[in-house]
């Protein structure tokens, strides 16, 4: 339930300049074709920098690679490839993508979900879930498939992206992946630094996202592991879904939830107002380190005469209600209705002309 064209507004609203558009089209994008067809919806909605995923797989089906190379020395000159939500669960397909994008400084971003451990799963298993009675999604499944795809990644000599890391046990599988030195980032998300499990007790799906919510020490973990550096980067995993949706019982519910216009809000209260990081480590955060994992030359570099004016400004001091109805997405989705967070966007300049003035789109 989104657009190319309302999503780059959000994204702007949002503070962001750039952002990484997943595979889970319509169409897919699994070859040169859609891709470059993502790239010039973009430019011509002309609010922030839209750069395709590529599929790793033919219709994120997990069955056999799609047209990698082609995508790579396409016009969108795609260098990140996921299968967005499903995971690249076999694990010679998985070599096979790390050895192909490794020919051109691709990386496979990877959703960590071993699927024979998932099935039929609606939330986080534990102590919540047994009292609630719902199938539980265990730690494990996630942290399986992160080992495996950091030794393939050793093996291979290759880049490999852990998208939407939600466990302890995964930031120390990533700790330790970057001590021996692998070819390895992550990102997390800024539910995933907020919000619990114990949501899910209000039977409301605007909690149901996948990963799911976990518990309050894995949140802790997971801030820990931000602020420290072993997780790279902070990533929305921005999911727009229609209200119908969203709005039904929790079974039937779509997982996911709204991000880009809240990103900025929520990290500054999870990790800012906390102490855990300093403004200019969230820049680095959500810009620099991000910008370098994805190969934008162009974004997340520093302020200096000449560099392209790819830029958000943003008051700390400011607060404001998150309402639903006045988001540029299309859906409205967001699991922070009616809280307040701290900060706000000021303005958003895209190679020096503004798309956001006094929060407002231009």
């Amino acid at each position: 339930a989104e657009t190319v064209a309302s999503g780059s507004r959000a994204a702007a609203l949002g503070g962001f300049t750039a952002v990484h558009a997943m595979a889970n089209t319509d169409p897919v994008a699994d070859t040169a074709g859609v891709v470059e067809q993502v790239l010039n919806l973009g430019l011509a909605a002309g609010y922030c920098d839209v750069r395709p995923v590529g599929a790793v797989t033919v219709g994120l089906e997990g069955r056999r690679l799609a047209e990698l190379g082609a995508m790579a020395d396409s016009a969108a000159a795609v260098r990140v490839f996921s299968d967005d939500g499903r995971c690249v669960s076999d694990a010679v397909l998985m070599r096979r993508a790390l050895e192909y994008v490794k020919a051109f400084d691709g990386v496979v971003a990877q959703h960590a979900q071993e699927p024979r451990l998932t099935e039929e799963a609606q939330m986080n298993e534990g102590a919540v879930s047994g009292v609630l009675g719902m199938r539980g999604w265990p730690a494990v499944a996630e942290e399986a498939i992160i080992a495996r795809d950091c030794l393939l990644a050793a093996h291979v000599g290759s880049r490999l992206h852990v998208c939407h890391v939600s466990t302890a046990g995964s930031v120390e599988l990533i700790r330790w992946a970057k001590r021996k030195g692998y070819g390895v980032t992550a990102e997390v998300t800024p539910h995933h630094l907020l919000l619990t499990d114990e949501l899910a007790a209000t039977y409301d799906p605007i909690y149901k996202v996948n990963p799911p919510l976990r518990t309050a020490e894995d949140v802790e973990a997971l801030r820990g592991g931000l602020a420290d550096g072993t997780i790279d980067c902070v990533a929305t995993d921005h999911a727009p879904h229609p209200t119908e949706d969203k709005e039904c019982e929790w079974a039937a519910a779509a997982m996911g939830m709204l991000g880009l216009e809240t990103a900025l809000g929520v990290v500054q209260h999870a990790m800012v107002d906390t102490g855990l990081l300093g403004w200019a480590d969230v820049a680095d955060r959500m810009s620099a380190r991000p910008a370098r994992i994805g190969r934008l030359s162009e974004h997340g570099r520093q302020l200096e005469v000449g560099a392209p004016a790819n830029v958000a400004l943003v008051d700390p001091t400011a607060s404001r209600t998150v309402d639903p109805t006045t988001s540029a997405s299309l859906s409205r989705n967001t699991p922070y209705r009616g809280m307040e967070l701290p900060g706000a966007v000021v303005a958003t300049f895209l190679r020096g002309r503004a798309t956001v003035l006094d929060g407002k789109l231009q």
